[in-house]
């Protein structure tokens, strides 16, 4: 009988295969990696800045973020992840942590001890290089965040925000038909954006208003998507999806 139990491992091997080609022994190699399951409950830290990491965590179900607090008590969320997404990736090789990974919704994930990710990669150098490949489209979103922050209208920025959570999603089969879920607050929006969260209101109200997007629980609906991708400048290229490249 085959089981339909989906294995735990596959979000990884999902997002992994959105940037670059896994053969059948790679997937195999990553299916074998030993892990550690743990639920999670909303706006609960899995690492902290300052720890000194083991292990990687690996989002299986629901959102995280990258974050850091300044003395004041203000928040600048630097990245939003989802399943299939490694965002402490780096901890493997850099393992004091320069910021701090939370929850932002209950949550799934897996951790994978440093000694098995190292002994991964130096049997597999395919995944080694997929690896290393994800962590620069890492840093390739890092910079168009920067942009956003630094030359964008607040209108154009959230534009940008949201075509980009689309499509991380769509290439990894969690939205599709210009929907997809955004299981956060406008608080959290704000500290992504570097806004305020009356901001925030202001601009999604226009965004309705103009009958580009609606927002319903925690789903976004974008109404306008050519309209959209025109407002924000998008250009995905920056996300470097294996299936788009080759469109």
């Amino acid at each position: 009988m085959v089981s339909n139990v989906e294995h735990p491992l596959s979000p990884l091997i999902r997002q992994l295969e959105s940037i670059d080609a896994l053969s059948d022994e790679e997937r195999r190699a990553i299916k074998g990696l030993p892990v550690t399951l743990k639920t999670l409950r909303p706006n609960q830290d899995i690492v902290r800045d300052g720890d000194t990491a083991s292990q990687c965590c690996l989002i299986l179900e629901g959102w995280a973020c990258r974050y850091k607090i300044i003395s004041e008590g203000k928040r600048q969320i630097f990245s939003f992840h989802i399943a299939g997404d490694i965002p402490d990736l780096q901890s493997l090789h850099i393992p004091s942590m320069d910021h701090s990974l939370a929850t932002l919704t209950t949550a799934t994930v897996a951790f994978v001890p440093h000694e098995a990710l190292h002994d991964l990669t130096a049997r597999c150098p395919g995944i080694a290089a997929t690896l290393w490949r994800d962590t620069l489209v890492d840093a390739a979103i890092f910079r168009e965040w920067m942009l956003c922050m630094g030359r964008r209208s607040a209108f154009d920025h959230m534009a940008h925000l949201f075509c980009e959570l689309y499509l991380k999603q769509e290439a990894v089969g969690l939205a599709g038909d210009h929907r997809c879920p955004l299981p956060v607050t406008q608080v959290d929006l704000a500290d992504a954006t570097g806004l305020s969260s009356v901001h925030v209101n202001r601009v999604l109200q226009e965004m309705r208003g103009r009958g580009m997007i609606t927002l319903r629980g925690s789903v976004l609906v974008i109404r306008a998507w050519d309209e959209l991708l025109r407002t924000a400048e998008f250009d995905a290229t920056y996300l470097h999806q294996r299936k788009r490249a080759a469109r």
